[in-house]
């Protein structure tokens, strides 16, 4: 794969970025593309290891050393074909991917893995501009409804992959537009929502009908399913962790996704009922260190706050992970994020005991530090003044009312709809259900892997056997 000395003649290369000082005046995307030729070189770094162990990092099975060593030979046309066979959506994975592929790469021993997310993000962005991404309906009509529920990543490849296999899908999203977190949660700049819109329009042109605005279980009745032959739920994981302390209900602390949702919307000129939601000129303080954190810091900083303070409940990681104990396994390391450059300060071990203000208006946070076992260490307390809070600490379940409840589906002991990875069926034989809303909380690439897997299960069901792959 690649070129055999490759990896010893070429360095790791990715793309560089607008300055944070530019960048913060915008929502847009600000990665600067490689140029074929350096692209081709990345490509040329992937070993000939005998054992990828990249395929194990990769949620989606991807076959990234033959899709490498065709971007290193500039074979474009044939790479794609190897790409979208494991992933229908490239380009979500090759922008917000943490890369889990990378971490599992050879080279990652010496800290230099294969640019496989870089080439990735290649592949389809040029397959796009030379007319290669088309409309595939070669296989003939089955005769059966399925509906899925749920527009986000596991939906959108579940729906793909039904009516590849011939089936006629409707396509249920709550919101005015497809995507779900993709759309209303990731930040423009990480992913500009006309990504998700050429997508949205292969899949119509496959047969898929999309119904936007229906919420089954508020605005649909959950009965309108029974029409279906079989239902796949694909909702995701939307109820947030919250934090039951004194002062959460005064005005300034919200949900993260709340502020993000808000923000995106604005971006793409729809729409919303609830008041705003802006850093303009505040200090915010953002609870919880993960992807969402970030995206409201790099958020915060676009809306002009005055200050941006993170802080979170975990250690501090290692600055680097110790290999021989980690690899290739997802390490526990510090990550830093585009976001975190454009400005913020950031601190660890640290809870919040309440919030307090003044005439029902958040003025700051009373923290403390805690040990390892997250007991507040005496004598460490300390305040942080803030006008703007926002919640980012993941999510717990999905939601139960409404369309959960309504199929009377049985759940897990954390609240997600239960159901194995081998049916995906529900405690209803003819409901499905994968992504978020069955695993918890998880990245975009293990949605897109269950919306696939789930589509099988359901070919399966319908007619006996599939040839759609797992």
């Amino acid at each position: 794969m690649g070129k055999a000395t490759g990896f010893k003649e070429y360095a790791r290369q990715t793309p560089g970025y607008e300055k944070p000082a530019e960048r913060v005046k915008h929502y847009n995307e600000f990665a600067k593309p490689m140029a074929d030729e350096e692209l081709s070189k990345q490509g040329a770094r992937c070993m000939d290891c005998g054992v990828p162990f990249c395929h194990q990092g990769c949620p989606v099975n991807n076959i990234i050393p033959d899709w490498n060593d065709l971007v290193y030979k500039s074979r474009w046309a044939e790479a794609i074909e190897v790409l979208h066979s494991t992933n229908n959506f490239p380009e979500f994975t090759g922008r917000v991917c943490p890369a889990p592929c990378e971490a599992a790469c050879t080279l990652n021993l010496e800290d230099s893995p294969v640019a496989i997310k870089t080439i990735e993000h290649a592949i389809i962005e040029r397959a796009w501009a030379e007319g290669l991404v088309k409309p595939d309906t070669s296989k003939p009509r089955t005769g059966k409804k399925v509906a899925v529920v749920g527009a986000g990543p596991a939906g959108l490849a579940a729906a793909q992959q039904l009516a590849r296999a011939g089936h006629s899908v409707v396509l249920f999203e709550k919101n005015a537009q497809v995507g779900g977190l993709l759309r209303y949660g990731i930040p423009d700049f990480k992913l500009e929502k006309k990504i998700i819109e050429r997508r949205a329009a292969q899949l119509a042109a496959e047969g898929v009908e999309i119904r936007v605005g229906a919420h089954v279980g508020v605005t649909v009745p959950v009965s309108e399913l029974d029409a279906f032959d079989a239902v796949v739920l694909t909702g995701g994981s939307e109820k947030p962790r919250d934090l039951p302390v004194p002062g959460r209900d005064l005005a300034g602390v919200h949900f993260a996704m709340d502020f993000l949702t808000q923000q995106n919307r604005r971006v793409s000129g729809e729409g919303f009922d609830a008041a705003d939601i802006l850093a303009t000129g505040k200090k915010v303080v953002v609870i919880g260190g993960g992807d969402t954190g970030a995206d409201c810091v790099g958020t915060s900083n676009r809306q002009g706050a005055a200050s941006v303070t993170q802080i979170e409940i975990m250690p501090k990681p290692p600055e680097k992970e110790e290999k021989l104990t980690t690899w290739p396994l997802w390490p526990n390391k510090l990550r830093t994020s585009t976001s975190h450059d454009e400005g913020c300060e950031r601190r660890w071990s640290v809870a919040t005991q309440s919030f307090y203000g003044e005439n029902g208006v958040l003025k700051g946070l009373n923290c403390v530090e805690v040990d390892a076992k997250f007991q507040p260490i005496h004598g460490t307390e300390f305040k942080i003044e803030a006008d703007l809070v926002t919640l980012a600490m993941g999510f717990v379940h999905p939601v139960h009312e409404g369309l959960v409840d309504g199929l009377g589906l049985e759940k897990d002991a954390r609240g997600n709809v239960l159901a194995d990875t081998d049916t995906y069926q529900t405690s209803n034989p003819k409901v499905f259900a994968a992504g978020d809303m069955r695993r918890g909380q998880s990245l975009v690439v293990w949605a897109i892997r269950e919306g696939r897997q789930a589509a099988r299960a359901v070919d399966e069901f319908l007619m006996g056997t599939s040839e759609l792959p797992r």
